[in-house]
């Protein structure tokens, strides 16, 4: 019985992946383990890692942006300062709203990886006329913090 139970939600999934959620929600609160589809059950985990990582990453790819501009961009600094600012605001109250200790572990690990893309979006935004650094020059504290600033 409990494998046609796993065979229905299998087939589920390939038809509705909504109610597969309910279903498969149901028999984990119900300790159904044997019930589970388990492959498309790591699958979707998989994934929704992948999701939350993507986005964290981005999100502090576009803090970093924003203040690589505020801090290095003289010449746009008068006229944009403001926006930048606020950029930063909300781009930090939307990480915050997802970090967990996993997802902070994972940014400080690809930090590198994310200031590189950061900075090759600001040295083409700049037209290659500013010099930014080519090593972070901010920790994930300061990144997150929602009320730090570099100085200029």
């Amino acid at each position: 019985m409990q494998k046609l139970a796993k065979i229905d939600l299998k087939d589920l999934y390939e038809v509705d992946e909504h109610l597969w959620l309910e279903e498969t929600i149901k028999l984990l609160k119900s300790k159904c383990l044997d019930a589970l589809d388990i492959d498309n059950l790591i699958e979707e985990l998989e994934s929704l890692s992948r999701s939350e990582k993507a986005k964290v990453a981005r999100f502090l790819e576009l803090i970093i942006i924003h203040l690589l501009l505020c801090q290095f961009w003289a010449e746009e600094s008068e006229y944009n300062l403001n926006y930048w600012k606020t950029k930063l605001i909300s781009f930090r109250s939307q990480i915050e709203r997802l970090l967990t200790t996993n997802l902070r572990n994972y940014l400080e690990n690809e930090l590198p990886k994310i200031y590189r893309k950061s900075l090759k979006y600001v040295r083409q935004k700049t037209q290659f006329k500013v010099t930014f650094p080519n090593n972070c020059p901010y920790n994930l504290q300061q990144l997150l913090d929602e009320d730090w600033l570099p100085n200029n």
